[in-house]
């Protein structure tokens, strides 16, 4: 059974960067897109990035973090990264990396079309 791993959370001042990775194990892997979403505390868990996993690798970001992260993949490694930079406290949040694997449609932003979910890793950015 495929399982998502994430790792690389952690705690960073504002203005820093920090790099996330999600990597799939088990049997062979293969996705129509992935996507990393976050929850804040008390806040619905809300779509950041996502990118196909074949083809050209399309993305697609939300606005408040559009030019500050920048999601990219590795199929070779079966892992997904989200590089995240020019961090605010308002990026506090456990984030999420998800898999697509039955709906043949990629840059998709609503969490019901992700049907695998790593665990989550906290991303904490101080003032």
């Amino acid at each position: 059974q495929v399982q998502l791993v994430e790792s690389g959370g952690g705690l960073v001042q504002a203005g820093g960067s920090l790099s996330l990775s999600c990597a799939a194990s088990g049997r062979t892997f293969s996705s129509y897109g992935m996507g990393w979403f976050r929850q804040a505390p008390g806040k619905e868990r809300e779509f950041v990035a996502t990118i196909s996993w074949i083809g050209g690798g399309n993305t697609r970001y939300s606005d408040s973090v559009k030019g500050r992260f920048t999601i990219s993949r590795d199929n070779a490694k079966n892992t997904v990264y989200l590089q995240m930079h020019s961090l605010k406290p308002e990026d506090t949040a456990v984030y999420y990396c998800a898999a697509n694997t039955r709906v043949p449609l990629t840059n998709l932003i609503e969490a019901k079309w992700y049907d695998l979910w790593g665990q989550g890793t906290q991303v904490t950015v101080s003032s």
